[in-house]
């Protein structure tokens, strides 16, 4: 039921005159309210839809991370060790100290394998795995195996540039000294011929097409890695130098201890 109020003082046209603009009135706060909730309406999807394309991106960037930590965390047997895989695609492995030369010599050195060292007091064995690819181990395998072990001895520290290296086979390796002598852990004996390659100091920090970073010979660390950075001896702290290499390779802050375990000790120059 509609309740009107005339004005007895008002003729018929004048009250209905009166309602009619009352009317128009009511009409463009009505269609003022349509066109607001119109806008709002629009805005709402607008919003809704930059939700739904955040959450997708949101959902994407989790999905990457997440495949990234679990390639992280699926961690090889030889990554325990200095490793690299040489451009002839032959694993190497090397002690990163008197313990894990031990394990090396002992445990991982079999027969077909080389076996690289230096003269240097508390160098690395590093080991050319012949089983991990098909064919004989070849020149570029040893001479990248030379410098791996070269780069990693106390040399690089030392400010050394050159060193020589030589490699035996792993029935020539022997934890039997020499009557009157006594071998420390990690050290043991070579027996027979030794055979030199002498090398220059000199590494690469690269990340493999699996989310690894990987260090070793810049020649094996191009072969295995679209993106790498070369090492030289310089006057860069190891977390300065890291920090660098991450920045250059496009690599976040979590990654700068494994950068720093495939470096080794001493101080750097970051060549990009």
């Amino acid at each position: 039921m509609v309740k009107l109020i005339l004005d007895i003082r008002k003729s018929v046209e004048g009250n209905a005159a009166v309602y009619f603009e009352k009317a128009k009135k009511a009409r463009k706060k009505l269609e003022g309210a349509r066109a607001a909730l119109e806008r709002s309406r629009k805005k709402l999807q607008q919003l809704l839809s930059e939700k739904e394309a955040s959450d997708r991106e949101y959902l994407a960037v989790s999905a990457e991370r997440k495949a990234a930590a679990s390639i992280k965390q699926v961690r090889e047997w030889f990554e325990k060790f200095r490793w690299f895989t040489s451009s002839e695609g032959f694993l190497c492995i090397g002690g990163r100290d008197a313990t894990t030369n031990e394990i090396i010599i002992k445990k991982h050195a079999e027969k077909g394998d080389l076996v690289f060292h230096t003269e240097l007091a508390g160098s690395p064995f590093f080991v050319v795995k012949s089983g991990s690819h098909e064919g004989a181990v070849g020149s570029a395998t040893i001479e990248e195996a030379a410098i791996a072990t070269a780069s990693y001895s106390r040399a690089w520290k030392a400010g050394l540039q050159s060193v020589d290296v030589y490699y035996v086979k792993p029935e020539q390796v022997s934890k039997e000294a020499k009557a009157g002598e006594y071998l420390t852990k990690g050290a043991f004996m070579i027996y027979g011929r030794k055979n030199p390659v002498p090398v220059r100091v000199g590494l690469a920090v690269g990340v493999m097409a699996n989310g690894k970073i990987m260090g070793g010979p810049a020649a094996a660390v191009a072969a295995s890695c679209s993106k790498y950075v070369k090492l030289t001896q310089g006057d860069n702290k190891p977390s300065d130098a890291a920090k660098k290499i991450a920045k250059l390779l496009s690599l976040g802050s979590s990654c700068l201890d494994e950068i720093i375990r495939a470096m080794p000790a001493g101080e750097f120059k970051v060549l990009a």
